[in-house]
């Protein structure tokens, strides 16, 4: 099944590199517009929650979906309702429609596409690849996206500053376009078992065996909690820095680009790193090692002053993250059965798209009394002493021993 799987990855991940770039210029177009706008934590929060809750509802039944249906044709649907609703807020903005809550509406239709399309792609990888090369993959895997959300934000700036916001959506319209022909025509797979049979659907009862398989993992049910509290303690660090920027630095569009592009840059290091060498022998102490950083890192940037140092800082962040992102994607891809994958991943959804927003709105608003920087040092410290969580849970660690063959 997997005889042809490099070619396979190879037009995979091309169609969702291509897909990525052109969604990575909307997010910073929006997220960029809304801040230097309105320079306010509340309409940033409305801007994050329209962005994840749908995912909340969505999700685990986009779990069901990514284990009943074909998982191809799923990511090729979700990518076009993307392309669609981007479509119609260019011809909106164009026709002088262009208030901020037209953003909110489409930055919703959006995150539904994402919702069905994340578990799908995470489910349909190790279909593409041997067991034995997930690390490898999902770690080059990484490094690409990082790559791509370094020239994202520099030519997203760029754009900004010599062409109008509709130019942008329109680059997404036809980079969605390219990635769906290149999936449709181009890619062959074998498809899942259940996308085949004719079991009759309950979506219900589909998503209650998905729950009750979670329940019965130890490993999962752990690694969901703690994955649940770094989703809330991180909001602040994932969404507020351009905020604390403006506010601090200066609102200059090449100072949030500057904050991007050092964090990509990093990123890519880091994904790059462990697609060569894969982490150490247990991978949840690879993924220990990421959180101390990332925590170290947050409370760093609630106290640095000068901004090249701050852009370091972000740098470094960026570079720990896949140290988290691949032995984690990779143990949920390893642990779960092929059968439950899509609703693993689509729980596992549901759990960041509610986590995040619950997080913006408690920080978000108080972004608007107190100072970020104070935020930052506090979610920071308890990042670092959740950390300890990881290396002290003997159901996590265990699991973490990679298999040797």
């Amino acid at each position: 099944m997997k005889n042809n799987w490099m070619k396979n990855i190879i037009l995979f991940l091309t169609s969702q590199t291509i897909s990525l770039f052109g969604s990575s210029l909307v997010q910073y177009a929006i997220m960029w517009y809304i801040t230097l706008e309105t320079q306010s934590g509340i309409m940033m929060t409305v801007s994050i929650i329209c962005g994840f809750l749908p995912s909340f509802f969505l999700s685990p039944f986009a779990g069901v979906w990514a284990d009943r249906y074909n998982r191809k044709i799923l990511i090729i649907l979700s990518d076009s309702l993307i392309a669609a609703a981007t479509f119609i807020l260019a011809v909106f903005f164009i026709l002088g429609y262009d208030s901020i809550w037209m953003l909110f509406v489409v930055t919703t239709i959006r995150a539904i596409g994402s919702g069905i399309q994340t578990p799908a792609v995470n489910a349909f990888l190790p279909s593409l690849v041997p067991e034995d090369k997930l690390t490898k993959i999902n770690g080059l895997n990484g490094s690409i996206q990082a790559f791509v959300m370094l020239l994202s934000p520099m030519l997203s700036g760029a754009l900004l500053s010599v062409a109008t916001i509709e130019t942008i959506f329109f680059i997404d319209v036809i980079t969605a376009l390219l990635a769906v022909v290149i999936l449709l025509v181009f890619l062959r797979e074998q498809e899942h078992t259940r996308s085949i049979s004719n079991e009759p659907v309950s979506y219900f009862q589909d998503l209650k065996k998905g729950i009750d398989y979670i329940n019965k993992n130890a490993y999962l049910k752990y690694f969901f909690l703690f994955a649940g509290c770094f989703f809330i303690l991180a909001g602040p660090v994932a969404f507020l820095t351009p905020l604390q920027v403006a506010r601090s630095f200066g609102d200059d569009v090449w100072r949030l680009t500057a904050i991007e592009v050092t964090f990509s840059i990093g990123m890519m290091a880091g994904g790059i790193i462990m697609a060569s060498w894969g982490g150490f022998k247990n991978r949840v102490h690879t993924m220990t090692l990421s959180s101390l950083v990332m925590g170290g890192c947050t409370f760093l940037l609630g106290i640095i002053s000068f901004f090249s140092l701050y852009m370091f800082i972000m740098g470094v962040f960026g570079l720990a993250m896949p140290f988290f992102n691949t032995p984690s994607t990779v143990l949920l891809q390893e642990k779960a059965e092929e059968e439950y994958l899509g609703r693993v991943f689509g729980i596992f959804g549901m759990i960041a798209s509610f986590m995040v927003p619950l997080s913006m709105l408690l920080f978000g608003p108080l972004s608007d009394i107190i100072k970020i920087e104070w935020m930052l040092m506090g979610t920071g410290i308890i990042m670092l002493l959740l950390s300890f969580f990881l290396l002290k849970n003997k159901t996590l660690v265990e699991a973490g021993i990679k298999e040797t063959t």
